[in-house]
């Protein structure tokens, strides 16, 4: 399955509550923070509601 790196590059305060759920969600508490998360149904729906915080990378399954 394919995966996504997700960094947070903007700051969560002042967002809307269920966009600050969503990013939390994620495991993305602090700006520049990266995670990797599958990329499935869900998770790229969580991305799509806070696109404008994020962005997003496909990752090759050689780099893990």
């Amino acid at each position: 399955m394919a995966q996504i790196e997700i960094k947070l590059n903007k700051s969560l305060i002042g967002r809307l509550p269920n966009h600050v759920k969503t990013a939390h969600a994620l495991g993305l508490r602090k700006i520049n923070q990266v995670v990797v998360k599958p990329a499935n149904e869900a998770v790229l729906g969580m991305v799509h509601t806070i696109y404008y915080l994020v962005t997003v990378k496909e990752v090759d399954k050689e780099g893990l």
